[in-house]
């Protein structure tokens, strides 16, 4: 169960090297392929739209030549001309239908398949460390999937709807000529395709370097922008309004740049696409007059191959745009679909089973921890202590003796380098992660609250509680009495990260979640630090009553917090330097006797 050593400082493998298109096509087939049946109706319209498309310059040949003059009756040209615009009226008409139909068909399929991939991709994101979301840029990785769940839309889109359908015409319309005329006419189109698509792709992959670098700048430009606003009151604190404001032009000037040089080289492709659309047309028309003038074809037929050739390249007008954009979507689709490559640091084991606390409160055991968030800064060394069930241990020490990487690992968001932590003798390695976190509520030093009401920051403690029971949590933390003084009440907004309301405010919310939450393991770190005296002494009070019955584990700087703890840890530089109850280390007059002298002289000046 144990990792080695070098195992356990490194962070999760990097991103792998880009997978080909055809691997990220493959990737996605799955999440569409649930949807089967509408895949197959959706290219069942589209063949049949293309067969209507087609059907159109045949129609119209005829109908030029049922109107050139010729021996007949005057009522056979009346009653032919008729059936035959009815006939291009309904195939025109049929073309739009399967299109519509088509889209209607596929739609399920697309969103459905953009959602599957959204949802696993933001679950998974969940599942990685807490390393992982550190070392992240918020700004950046949102928008990359934001890019990569529209990409799946366009590019199922483009792919099948427009490279998919051309294709499918341009054979139908290559058949058509070879079979009606000489096979000139189909060597000249298959020339013309091939040296416009030639010229398309190689373009267009020269040209997609400058939208990759654009892609990098506007994630840069987003990251920036988001943690400056993140971080709103630090820049009003330092008046950097316009250092922000530099930082963030910095990135949309090489933004600029970049979408420019792609701008730019558009104009070559454009003008390369038409000159080889203008050479194929004129060199089929030639054939055609050519034709009608040594009398193997007719007028009809003349205006039939023009049609045909514009609707071939009315379409292969855009193939620059989609293929880019095809391309385009396939990087972004990969960027996401290596998010969810992404290797968990923690992940549960095999035969990972689930912890049970159906008795009495579980114990907490350390047992020899070694901890180091890297090789070069160990943070705990040898760290071996017990929390007997239903009783409350309290750990003191100066910043950065390692109090709160205790609570982390009890969460298990990192794993150990050495030793082990046990909660009823089971290592929490063995157990699976969310039944090890349904058993621990914390109240933690910083709160940060969501962006919603009151209540449901309340009731995140345990979603689906009743109000009656989310105002139960909030008088035991004596936040009730402020809540409903506003106009709101419990429906009133916290603002972003609970900014709208006070530190001691914020700290009550967190301790309300946390009673509703009602675990047999608690962790309190520095749970009343933003408290004034008296609403710290009121909590403490209520703090002590909730911990009766439970095993909790306390992480103070103010000593006068813990006095009431069963036993009491002294940390230094991530070892225990002292341990035992409040008089019995008073009476050693060690670490904790200087601390608490300490304390208490700076209580008395401040109270004086």
């Amino acid at each position: 169960m144990r990792p080695s050593g070098s195992d356990a400082f490194a962070p999760p493998a990097g991103p792998a090297a880009p997978r080909s298109d055809g691997a990220t096509l493959a990737r996605l087939l799955p999440y569409l392929w649930q949807y089967k049946g509408r895949v197959l109706a959706a290219i069942v319209f589209m063949v049949a739209a293309k067969l209507s498309n087609v059907g159109v310059p045949l129609l119209l040949k005829q109908l030029i030549d049922a109107m050139t003059p010729a021996p007949g009756s005057a009522a056979a040209l009346l009653v032919v001309p008729v059936g035959l615009l009815l006939a291009y009226g309904a195939l025109r008409f049929g073309h739009s239908l399967f299109g519509e139909l088509r889209e209607l068909v596929f739609a399920k399929a697309t969103h459905g398949a953009a959602r599957a991939i959204a949802l696993k991709t933001f679950e998974h994101l969940h599942g990685l460390s807490l390393r992982f979301h550190l070392e992240r840029q918020t700004g950046g990785m949102t928008r990359d999937i934001e890019r990569g769940v529209r990409g799946i839309e366009s590019l199922v889109s483009f792919a099948l709807f427009n490279i998919a359908a051309t294709l499918v015409e341009v054979l139908l319309v290559l058949g058509i000529l070879a079979a009606r005329f000489d096979a000139w006419f189909a060597i000249i189109t298959l020339a013309a395709l091939a040296g416009y698509i030639a010229w398309t792709v190689w373009v267009t992959e020269w040209r997609i370097q400058y939208r990759r670098q654009a892609n990098q700048f506007d994630s840069a430009a987003h990251s920036k922008a988001i943690d400056s606003l993140l971080n709103y009151e630090t820049v009003k604190y330092f008046n950097n309004e316009s250092f922000e404001a530099q930082r963030y032009d910095e990135s949309l000037e090489h933004l600029r740049r970049a979408q420019l040089k792609s701008r730019s080289t558009l104009g070559l492709l454009n003008a390369g696409q038409q000159l080889i659309i203008a050479i194929g047309l004129v060199a089929m028309l030639w054939r055609a007059t050519e034709g009608v003038a040594a009398g193997r074809m007719t007028l009809g037929d003349l205006v039939m191959v023009n049609a045909f050739m514009i609707q071939i390249y009315i379409p292969l007008n855009f193939l620059g745009v989609i293929y880019r954009e095809i391309k385009q979507n396939l990087t972004d689709l990969d960027k996401m679909f290596t998010l969810m490559d992404r290797q968990q640091e923690i992940a549960d084991a095999p035969d990972a089973v689930v912890l049970a606390l159906n008795g009495p409160p579980p114990a907490v055991r350390f047992e020899a921890v070694q901890f180091a968030y890297e090789p070069a800064r160990p943070i705990l060394q040898g760290v071996s202590f017990e929390i007997p069930a239903g009783q409350t241990l309290a750990v003191v020490g100066a910043s950065g003796a390692g109090k709160s990487t205790l609570s982390r690992l009890l969460f298990r968001f990192y794993d150990l380098q050495d030793g082990a932590i046990r909660i009823n003798g089971q290592d929490i390695r063995g157990l699976t992660q969310q039944s090890l976190r349904r058993a621990i509520g914390i109240v933690p030093q910083d709160t940060v609250l969501f962006n919603d009401t009151i209540a449901y920051n309340i009731a995140y403690g345990r979603p689906g509680a009743t109000q009656a029971e989310i105002e139960q949590a909030a008088r035991a933390a004596h936040i009730h009495d402020f809540i409903a003084a506003q106009p709101q009440g419990y429906q009133t907004m916290v603002g972003e990260r609970g900014l709208k309301l006070s530190g001691g405010e914020k700290q009550r919310v967190a301790i309300a979640r946390t009673l509703l939450k009602n675990p047999p393991i608690l962790i309190f770190d520095e749970a009343t630090s933003a408290l004034d005296s008296a609403n710290e002494r009121a909590i403490q009070a209520e703090l002590r009553a909730v911990a009766q019955g439970k095993t909790t584990l306390v992480i103070a700087h103010r000593l006068s917090t813990v006095v009431e703890a069963h036993e009491i840890l002294v940390m230094d530089a991530g070892r225990i330097i002292e341990r035992g109850s409040h008089d019995t280390l008073l009476a050693a007059g060690g670490r904790y006797a200087q601390m608490w002298a300490l304390q208490r002289h700076t209580g008395q000046e401040g109270g004086s």
